[in-house]
This record gives C-alpha cells, sequence and structure tokens, in this order.
C-alpha cells in the first residue's frame, strides 16, 4: 500500500463542479486514492457541496455557487486529499457466484493462454476490489487483474446483455444489474444484483469494497 497518493488536478466543471483527478489512465494506486478522497469528503460533510461522484480515477463534486465558491471548495479539498494513515478504509466483502458459462468464456481463455479451468481458477483466485460503480444503474467494476489477465475490449459491440452478466476487458471484471449494450467479453451470469428500484438506496456496493467471484454450476 502506496504512504502517499498521486497529486491530483483540481479542476472545474462548469460554473457548479469541480473534478478531482489523480491519472489520465486507471491505475491502482490513482483509483484507490479516487475511493479515499470521497470517503473523505463525504465524511467532512463540507457546507453546499449537494453531490459527490467518484469515477475510476477522478472524483466529482457537485456544489451550490450560491453557498460555496469554487476556490473555497478546492481548499478543502486540498485538506483532505492524503488520509493521516496513508490508506483507505477497509470497505465491506460481497460474494458472487458464477456460472462461468459466457459466449466469451474459451476465446478469453485462449487470449490469456489457460485452459478455461485455469482461466476460472485464476480469476477467482483472491477477491477484486470495487474500483467504482455507475455507467448503468448497479453497475460494478472490479478489479485489477494481474498482467497475466489482461485482454482487450470486443471489437464489436453486443446491442445488449441481460442483468447478472459478467463481463470482463482491460484488466477488470464488471456485474450488470440492468440490461445494457456493451464490448466487453461475456465470461458468465449471476444471482447477484446491485440493484434494487424500490429500495433506499437503491444499490448498496460502494467503491472501495471488494467482491469475491466463486464458481457454481
Amino acid at each position: 500500500m502506496p504512504d502517499t497518493y498521486p497529486i491530483p488536478m483540481i479542476l472545474p466543471l462548469g460554473d457548479r463542479g469541480l473534478l478531482v483527478r489523480f491519472g489520465e489512465v486507471l491505475s491502482d494506486e490513482a483509483n484507490r486514492a479516487a475511493i479515499a478522497l470521497a470517503a473523505r469528503i463525504e465524511t467532512a460533510t463540507i457546507p453546499g457541496v449537494v453531490e459527490l461522484v467518484p469515477n475510476l480515477i477522478s472524483v466529482l463534486v457537485r456544489y451550490d455557487a450560491a453557498k460555496l465558491s469554487f476556490d473555497r471548495l478546492a481548499g478543502e479539498i486540498r485538506l483532505l486529499v492524503t488520509p493521516p494513515d496513508g490508506s483507505p478504509a477497509t470497505g465491506t466483502l460481497h460474494t458472487a457466484a458464477v456460472r462461468f458459462d459466457g459466449d466469451d468464456i474459451e476465446e478469453v481463455a485462449n487470449l490469456v493462454r489457460l485452459p478455461v479451468a485455469e482461466f476460472i481458477r485464476a480469476h477467482n483466485a483472491a477477491a477484486l476490489r470495487v474500483l467504482a460503480t455507475g455507467f448503468a444503474p448497479g453497475f460494478i467494476y472490479c478489479g485489477l487483474h494481474a498482467e497475466a489477465l489482461l485482454v482487450p475490449r470486443r471489437s464489436v459491440v453486443r446491442r445488449q446483455v441481460p442483468a447478472g452478466t459478467v463481463l470482463f476487458a482491460a484488466g477488470q471484471t464488471a456485474i450488470t444489474s440492468t440490461p445494457i449494450p456493451t464490448g466487453w467479453h461475456v465470461i458468465g451470469h449471476t444471482g447477484f444484483r446491485n440493484f434494487d428500484p424500490l429500495g433506499e438506496p437503491p444499490t448498496f456496493v460502494r467503491a472501495g469494497d471488494s467482491v469475491q467471484f466463486e464458481a457454481t454450476a
């Protein structure tokens, strides 16, 4: 675990938004920094902040310009960038039972030069951090996989995959909770859902949590 986080860029986004960005590309270090900062801003309850949206390597902060200026908010956030202990809080561990029956499972295994059974074992060897949620309701990005399991996205986009589809690409595994189009590889399906439109809140998995994937028949 790094003792310090990357120095962020703090940028205005319109007249009521502030973006804190920890890098140009996804990395474990940048993602941990974004998650840690989002948690600390939430705890700080800065007057005038109306919405907090963590992403893979950045945090969007929407604020009420009548109550809070950009410069004041930027100053508050600079004080929160590095946690005193150098690490974000540990999140909740979730378990997702997966049928590894996706249409692309054999292609993915071939790409990483493993038999399907060996790929599944490597994929499930350790719990994955939840890097971010969003894109679609309840969608979960998990990672990062070891370099040996890196594969690119598909060249052809599927028009729709159902809720509960387990996706794989770019060093990550994702779980859908609603039907969506995707350019990721479909490696399986799960009953795990991070979205209940009648729930309050409607999702329960947060960035910084972990997901342990388990193979099931």
